[in-house]
């Protein structure tokens, strides 16, 4: 890991285990070689560095691009964080996620777009689909639950809460499967089962 790296996961870590009791459900589903999507509901600003507490090495995120200021941009660059413009997603933010993938680095991406406000899971957008496709990584499913109640969106007061982080068996998707994918609807079918995955790991929170 690059210091900053480290430094940024070790402080996370150490604080998600004595703040939140974070308790990792399916751990032993984990890819730990190679390259990997990484899906995940999206409930918090405190989701990706838990996503990435999940794993020994780096991952590389994705971030608002209005995070990105002249103060925040070293610090985000050096957290292997790409800038997405959430209101235009475009083409160029995909082919980077999807360069990254074939390079051999695991990335994560929440197929929602963006927090949830009530904590009700929502749809997945087509672009986890393609993204799928194109790189053809095997897909990790991930379901957060308890860091809306840690630090809600449109709040900036963490609050005590038990987290929970359920990895789920990963999906591999077959030649066939890849080859027949030709347009938005195909991508929008796989990104649904990518998100019926993430659903389902709800059970898991609860055992």
């Amino acid at each position: 890991m690059k210091w900053i790296y480290w430094l940024g996961w070790m402080s996370f870590g150490a604080a998600f285990r004595s703040m939140f009791g974070m308790r990792i459900v399916g751990r032993e589903h984990l890819i730990t070689e190679g390259p990997v999507l990484v899906a995940s509901n999206h409930q918090s600003f405190l989701d990706p560095p838990l996503i990435g507490n999940l794993y020994q090495d780096e991952m590389v995120y994705l971030a608002r691009k209005t995070l990105f200021t002249p103060v925040t941009r070293w610090l985000y660059t050096k957290w292997n964080a790409i800038p997405v413009d959430q209101d235009r997603p475009d083409m160029a933010s995909l082919k980077t996620i999807i360069r990254k993938l074939r390079e051999g680095h695991r990335v994560l991406v929440f197929p929602e777009g963006e927090r949830s406000h009530d904590g009700v899971l929502g749809e997945a957008a087509p672009g986890i689909g393609l993204i799928a496709v194109k790189s053809g990584v095997p897909i990790q499913p991930v379901r957060i639950s308890g860091a809306r109640d840690a630090l809600p969106r449109g709040s900036a007061r963490i609050r005590f809460a038990r987290i929970t982080v359920s990895v789920g068996a990963p999906i591999h998707l077959t030649p066939e499967e890849i080859k027949a994918a030709k347009g938005k609807d195909d991508y929008e079918r796989i990104a649904k089962r990518i998100m019926a995955a993430i659903v389902a790991l709800g059970d898991s929170e609860q055992g």
